[in-house]
């Protein structure tokens, strides 16, 4: 493996996300426009004029997110952009992931997702939930806090995102416990989050079988190249693998660190972050030690033409 490609999740959002990119690549507002038809809304119009609150709202961030990753995929692609040899997606990430390696159509993508986003919310009321960061103790640490404090309740390791760096998340007065306890056991920063969906933890099991039953009447084709899911760090080539992979997804933690260690041990030398923000580059650069691998977050024009120049130059 040379080169591997990763999307991003809910999080690297933010208002105005690829307009310098969209002013000289018309595929990416085609890109969005194609998303709103299955919507019924202006993707693009949301994601440059807001407001924000409405772009947070997890049923809108999910299918802007896939959009945008899609189209900077496919601005890639037409500047004679590698295909890489394996993907690899945060959460939301891994369905752009499917979508951009030839397994999900992206139309069928954006209402899944839409879908998706929906039926999280609904697990668990406005208010209810609680996401906070935890930095500077290693996993170990911070399941233990969360066990201790659980007291009944549900609040657990959500994302595993770098060594000393790990996302907990469930009810809010759990998270609140672990926050306390956590700090007792030497972590530099614990910081909620400004969201209350608890992803990734057993609160979302509601939404995990709204999905299943979803994903029942989804198709899914040959990847072009290796997926590579987080919630085993395994590859899932049939259909039913990967469905049973998207549903214990939304109630089992992003292993992060684990599925960037498995990617650089199989030899990766660069690693392309495709979509808005660089929040998996700076993750994936806490994750190699060594800082021997070539790392760049494509955005707009500019992080386009270097990864290509990049990608050629480690080929």
């Amino acid at each position: 493996m040379t080169l591997a490609f990763v999307f991003p999740g809910q999080g690297s959002q933010s208002i105005g996300m690829l307009a310098s990119l969209a002013a000289v690549e018309p595929l990416v507002q085609e890109t969005f426009a194609e998303a709103s038809e299955v919507l019924g809304y202006d993707l693009w119009a949301l994601c440059q004029q807001g407001p924000a609150e409405l772009l947070a709202s997890t049923e809108r961030t999910q299918p802007a997110m896939l959009a945008a990753g899609v189209a900077t995929w496919r601005a890639w692609r037409r500047h004679g952009g590698a295909l890489p040899e394996a993907m690899a997606g945060h959460s939301l990430g891994e369905y752009t992931a499917l979508v951009c390696s030839g397994a999900l159509d992206f139309r069928t993508a954006v209402a899944l997702v839409q879908f998706r986003g929906w039926a999280m919310q609904q697990a668990v009321p406005a208010g209810q939930g609680a996401i906070a960061a935890i930095l500077g103790l290693d996993d170990a640490q911070v399941e233990a806090a969360c066990a201790e404090a659980a007291q009944g309740e549900v609040v657990q390791a959500a994302n595993f995102n770098a060594p000393g760096q790990v996302v907990i998340a469930g009810a809010k007065a759990a998270v609140e416990r672990a926050i306390e306890a956590l700090k007792a056991r030497g972590a530099k920063r614990a910081i909620k989050l400004p969201v209350s969906v608890p992803v990734h933890t057993a609160l979302m099991e509601p939404a995990a079988q709204q999905l299943a039953e979803r994903l029942r009447d989804t198709d899914f084709a040959a990847s072009e190249v290796r997926d590579l899911y987080t919630v085993d760090v395994r590859r899932h080539g049939d259909a039913n693998s990967i469905r049973q992979s998207l549903v214990e997804q939304v109630v089992k933690p992003v292993r992060w660190t684990q599925t960037i260690q498995a990617i650089l041990a199989a030899g990766a030398r660069t690693i392309v972050e495709c979509g808005p923000g660089k929040v998996l580059t700076g993750l994936n650069r806490r994750i190699d030690k060594n800082k021997e691998i070539a790392m760049l977050a494509i955005e707009d024009p500019e992080s386009l033409q270097q990864a290509l120049e990049m990608c050629r130059s480690n080929a």
